[in-house]
């Protein structure tokens, strides 16, 4: 593994605790591994508010609106 590998890798267990999922039969593993692959990148793109990935996900999970930002919906 190179160093972006370990540095992807280590955020994602960090802000989604990918180690310990329990996702295990058929594609569904792979499925939510690329799920948490577009969230994480759509997160360190917006410049839109400063904050962590952390705050940045709580903001999504609480605000339509942030979302709809996130995912670039035209409200």
């Amino acid at each position: 593994m190179c160093s972006s590998d370990l540095r992807l890798h280590w955020c994602l267990d960090v802000q989604f605790n990918e180690d310990q999922s329990t996702v295990r039969t058929g594609f569904a593993a792979n499925n939510f591994a690329i799920v948490r692959h577009i969230v994480m990148n759509l997160l360190r793109l917006n410049t839109s508010r400063k904050g962590s990935i952390k705050t940045k996900r709580m903001l999504a999970a609480t605000s339509d609106k942030f979302r709809a930002e996130l995912l670039g919906v035209m409200t």
